[in-house]
């Protein structure tokens, strides 16, 4: 057996269904109000990303590399809304579930990708974290705008190709029997399962793909908090260790947020039924789109002050306007 076979050079006909079903819930009444949830989470979402993406850009003091950093987040979390939601709405509050083999493909590409930049957004801002607190005088050097520009495009690069090799080694598989998706969304794995060709590469890749886009960026957030914690140490005072430690809660919120329930649910996906996979996966990928900017509104104090001058000169304005 073959690990990587290929169609190249070789009289090899691939089986590939029209469409494919997504099958949802199985067995519940009134699913459509969980749906229908999902859809507030989604409005909030867009709402609170938008305004710490317009925050940032409106506020010049907003500019240093780890707001760029920040504002990636916030456009990734938007984009996933975006890309995720809507076609999850249109599933299944419209009984649209069944979807074409190609945009089947693409959906996943798309969900994929941007999830996996999620968790490289938190690697990001742990590297600014470390810079900041383990080199506080040299910060400004050393993290300079066109460093985190360029880490944030190589690891756009990095999640785009990887997902790309994840997606393609799907369509060398062959579907003879049946074309329903055990899953809320195109999910790779239960696509995989349903080929009957052979799935090894599929198979190695639904177990690497995890290890690199969960476990390598949560191995290198946790070495940089041992390094954090060290540096933290050999300060003097209690009281600045505090002041050092908030300038990280708001990550460490996101870490926890965005990593631990869904290493859980992956670690026991075999072990749980596919409703509660669903309800777990579906707000393992929403819950954290929607309180990522609440997060850092509320953990920011360099946010906080932009919005109440905003909104302070907003309403000086109107109180301008009315008296003419």
């Amino acid at each position: 057996m073959e690990f990587f076979n290929s169609a190249l050079g070789r009289n090899i006909t691939f089986v590939r269904p029209a469409y494919f079903i997504i099958s949802g819930f199985t067995g519940v009444p009134n699913n459509r109000y969980y749906f229908i949830f999902l859809g507030f989470i989604f409005i909030v979402s867009v709402v609170g990303n938008t305004i710490v993406m317009a925050v940032i850009i409106v506020d010049h003091n907003l500019r240093s590399p780890k707001y760029v950093a920040v504002f990636n987040l916030a456009l990734t979390d938007l984009l996933i809304s975006c890309a995720f939601v809507p076609k999850v709405l249109d599933i299944f509050l419209f009984n649209h579930n069944h979807i074409s083999y190609n945009d089947c493909l693409t959906f996943m590409f798309f969900c994929f990708s941007l999830v996996s930049m999620q968790s490289m957004n938190l690697v990001v801002l742990s590297f600014d974290r470390l810079i900041a607190i383990v080199y506080p005088l040299h910060y400004h050097v050393k993290m300079t705008h066109k460093l985190m520009l360029s880490l944030i495009a190589f690891f756009w690069l990095f999640v785009i190709t990887v997902t790309l090799i994840a997606v393609g080694l799907l369509t060398r598989l062959s579907f003879c029997g049946s074309v329903v998706i055990k899953s809320y969304f195109c999910d790779h794995g239960p696509i995989f399962r349903l080929a009957c060709n052979d799935v090894t590469p599929n198979f190695v890749i639904s177990h690497l793909f995890p290890f690199v886009i969960l476990g390598l960026p949560l191995g290198f957030i946790l070495v940089s908090y041992c390094w954090i914690a060290y540096a933290l140490i050999k300060i003097s005072t209690f009281q600045e260790r505090i002041k050092a430690f908030k300038t990280c809660t708001s990550h460490l919120l996101l870490v926890a947020l965005n990593f631990l329930p869904t290493i859980f649910v992956y670690s026991y996906a075999s072990k749980i039924h596919l409703n509660a996979r669903i309800i777990n996966l579906s707000l393992n990928n929403i819950i954290p789109l929607m309180l990522d900017p609440i997060i850092y509104v509320l953990q920011t104090q360099e946010i906080i002050d932009c919005l109440k001058k905003l909104l302070k000169n907003r309403w000086k304005l109107k109180i301008v306007t009315i008296k003419k």
